[in-house]
């Protein structure tokens, strides 16, 4: 009993020393803010990269095609956090932007080279039939593409595209290497100003852990709709 108690104070002393004292509680919270707004624009600019890059690899064009292989290479070849050093102390250095825009145009520039091959991949996995049959109809190659490929392409990458996300929600815990306070350096922030490691670091841990299933369960719902669409 007397050990249970001692327990007890002892992890309420640290849980209040952690998050309580000085509202420490704050820095993550603020975290949390920058995390989703980077992981957010990048998912959205990411897209918009990787379905470019995709057209360009499925490319006759010889010089397109080279564009997008030399971007994907490069991209998937080398670090994130290299990355999103170089974009933010060489090439956006003397630009005056806030730093989350900057580390989301970083994050968006690394998840198009992933969301190119998945966007290559789902427009491929389409029977080719359906080109045919569109062109059949008067359509032209572009309205094909966007009117019946796309359309059926975005039913089989879906899953994939919810897990390109989520793997971007915990690849943005590396912004601290730009100064950006996110839910990791607000953790290590806490953990500095205590000298306490444990309670900090757990409850960044549980941070991601619940906006990261909070997540996967309202994809996951997104997805079956999406399969009962498919079964009327």
């Amino acid at each position: 009993m007397l050990l249970n108690t001692v327990l007890y104070s002892g992890f309420t002393e640290t849980f209040e020393k952690c998050f309580i004292r000085d509202d420490r509680y704050k820095l993550l919270l603020d975290g949390i803010g920058v995390t989703v707004k980077v992981a957010l624009l990048a998912a959205a600019m990411g897209l918009v990269i990787g379905f470019l890059i995709a057209l360009c690899n499925l490319s006759k064009n010889k010089f397109l095609n080279l564009i997008g292989k030399v971007y994907t290479d490069v991209i998937r070849g080398t670090p994130s956090v290299t990355q999103l050093m170089i974009i933010y102390f060489v090439i956006f250095a003397t630009v005056n932007w806030a730093k989350w825009i900057i580390a989301a145009i970083a994050f968006s520039i690394n998840s198009g080279a992933y969301v190119s091959e998945i966007i290559r991949a789902g427009i491929l996995s389409i029977d080719k039939g359906q080109t045919e049959a569109g062109r059949s109809l008067g359509l032209s190659k572009a309205q094909t593409m966007m009117s019946i490929i796309v359309p059926q392409a975005v039913k089989n990458i879906f899953p994939a595209m919810c897990n390109e996300f989520i793997t971007l929600i915990k690849e943005t815990a590396i912004v601290g290497y730009v100064g950006l306070v996110d839910i990791q350096k607000a953790g290590d922030f806490i953990k500095s100003a205590t000298y306490e490691a444990f309670m900090p670091l757990i409850a960044t841990a549980i941070i991601y852990f619940v906006i990261i299933k909070v997540l996967t369960i309202g994809l996951g719902m997104v997805e079956k709709r999406l399969r009962k669409s498919d079964i009327r």
